[in-house]
């Protein structure tokens, strides 16, 4: 008896049986076979194909945006769509006239939504490069940095299955065997990598921060991707320089995703900048640490940009402004060691439980910028010309930088103020609302000229300006901007600095006494100017210097 598949099967080949004996003569046995298990293969593997990409697809493991050809052609038709913007939207206006700067505005918009909506789509690199773009507050149009400062607060999320597979793999044992509890939730999910809270057997609250698992096989291709489409624009754009942004990309995004570095730099920092009581910086568990998981110790505390907790707390924003301008003068100056990742989710602000002082915590030591000694002269120099309204010594040391001609430009790049403003001396008027505006719209009007000048000064430059407008940023939030605090840090550890520096140059005895002295007398005139600028601002300086004028001899 043959069984009804079997029976079914023949029934089915009889067309194709008589088909193939009716064209050429083969052998009718071999046929049937042969067409019967061909068919049974290709059942049995489209079953086996679509259960496993239903499994796969359910559990979150196979994702289209995952496949090199669909992120591919995303970016490319990304980047082609808003290149034909450009080129058709602005063709049949006037240049320069009014109707030109809106429909430009307009341009900006979209293509700066576009290109969000690429980031989220392809994730990682995509996600790092467009955070980037979105903290050059006053490098680039407002249409982008707008709209892409929203990627800090849209990172993606890894599935529980996908942190569960990382720790698995790097620390060979699952997460209940290493921890007494684990949150399923993260407390943030960042481009590269997300944090979970976690507590260990022997009691300790920890933060458990790992790494997205398709990152470090998707980055390398993604940065070249970069560089072809940076490329490609550039052919259709000349004026417009933006191989800069790929390059820094290439050298920084394999030190971001080496924890094990990452560690390193936190202790660092920390060490180098232990003076300084207010500073906190979690701990690293090295035992329980790798290249794709960091054990940290567990910090709670608001985000730096967070008046509301600051108000509920009763932290003075003026008190945080000023330690930040202390910390981030110290590792540029001093040590020229910076953590140029400043955003205000890596910097939180808290009262210490145990002490009820005010404490700055600072994650995320991933991205760190080491400067030269010629370079952090030189920027050491520059500042201090700056804050003088020393025009020479601006000219001079901008050049020297690589600024060339386009000095102007990049003292108020570097300063985000008015060239009247750095003409006058960017320490003698605060910033206002109309200064402000009128920065931000030259951004848009010089976007060639910023392109061109940030693909010609040295690397290390680049990660400096996106801290500045990081932290210019937090100033702006905290409404502090126009607090001249900031520029006497600055003078303090120039003034350090390049005293150090001397003494380093010279043997004498004499000549070290003399520069220590001079050190000494520069920095108790500016602690003397920002005590007149205190004074000048409290109530009780009001009513003195009101007292001073009404008692001195009024002119006839």
């Amino acid at each position: 008896m043959r069984s009804a598949e079997s029976l079914a099967g023949e029934e089915d080949l009889r067309i194709p049986q008589r088909r193939k004996r009716k064209v050429g003569g083969g052998k009718p046995g071999w046929t049937d076979n042969m067409a019967r298990r061909a068919l049974k293969i290709v059942s049995w593997t489209s079953m086996a194909l679509a259960s496993s990409g239903f499994y796969l697809y359910s559990n979150k493991y196979l994702d289209p945006n995952d496949f090199g050809a669909v992120r591919i052609g995303r970016a490319v038709a990304t980047t082609a769509v808003i290149s034909y913007d450009y080129l058709t939207s602005l063709r049949s206006v006037p240049y320069g006239s009014e109707e030109y700067v809106q429909l430009k505005s307009k341009v900006h918009r979209r293509s700066a939504e576009r290109l969000r909506e690429l980031c989220c789509a392809n994730r990682g690199t995509f996600i790092k490069v467009g955070q980037h773009l979105g903290a050059l507050d006053y490098l680039l149009p407002e249409e982008y940095t707008s709209t892409l400062k929203v990627l800090h607060s849209h990172a993606p999320q890894s599935s529980m299955q996908e942190i569960q597979q990382v720790i698995r793999e790097d620390l060979g044992k699952e997460i209940q065997d290493l921890f007494q509890s684990f949150e399923d939730t993260p407390l943030g999910a960042a481009s590269l990598a997300q944090v979970h809270k976690a507590v260990l057997y022997d009691g300790r609250t920890v933060a458990v921060k790992v790494q997205h698992p398709k990152v470090q096989a998707q980055s390398s291709k993604d940065i070249l991707l970069m560089e072809v489409l940076v490329g490609a624009v550039k052919q259709l754009f000349p004026e417009f320089e933006f191989m800069w942004l790929v390059d820094e990309a290439k050298k920084n995004l394999p030190l971001e995703l080496d924890f094990l570095n990452e560690g390193r730099n936190a202790e660092k920092v920390a060490e180098m900048l232990k003076r300084f009581g207010f500073l906190k910086v979690p701990r690293i568990y090295w035992e329980l640490s790798t290249r794709r998981v960091l054990l940290m110790e567990f910090v709670e505390g608001g985000q730096v940009n967070d008046k509301v907790y600051m108000e509920k707390n009763q932290i003075d924003v003026n008190e945080i402004s000023r330690q930040l301008g202390k910390m981030y003068s110290e590792m540029i100056f001093v040590n020229g060691f910076v953590h140029c990742d400043p955003h205000p989710g890596n910097v939180l602000v808290r009262k210490c439980p145990g002490t009820g002082k005010v404490e700055i915590i600072l994650l995320d030591h991933g991205l760190y910028q080491i400067l030269t000694d010629e370079f952090r002269l030189d920027y050491c120099h520059l500042w201090q010309a700056l804050i003088k309204a020393d025009m020479k010594g601006v000219k001079k040391y901008s050049q020297r930088l690589g600024a060339g001609e386009l000095y102007p430009l990049f003292a108020c790049m570097l300063t985000a103020r008015s060239w009247d403003s750095v003409n006058k001396g960017i320490g003698q008027a605060p910033v206002t609302a109309n200064e402000d505006v009128e920065i931000r719209n030259n951004a848009a009007t010089y976007l060639p000229e910023i392109s061109q000048l940030l693909n010609r000064v040295p690397r290390q430059m680049l990660l400096i300006l996106k801290t500045n407008d990081l932290l210019r940023s937090i100033e702006t939030s905290l409404s502090t901007r126009a607090s001249a605090s900031s520029f006497l840090n600055m003078s303090r550890c120039c003034t350090r600095a390049l005293a150090a520096h001397k003494r380093e140059q010279t043997c004498s005895l004499l000549k070290k006494t003399q520069i220590s002295l001079g050190e000494s007398l520069s920095l108790w005139q500016i602690n003397l100017h920002e005590l007149f600028l205190r004074m000048r601002g409290s109530w009780l300086g009001n009513w003195v210097f009101a007292l001073l004028y009404w008692l001195s001899p009024t002119p006839h």
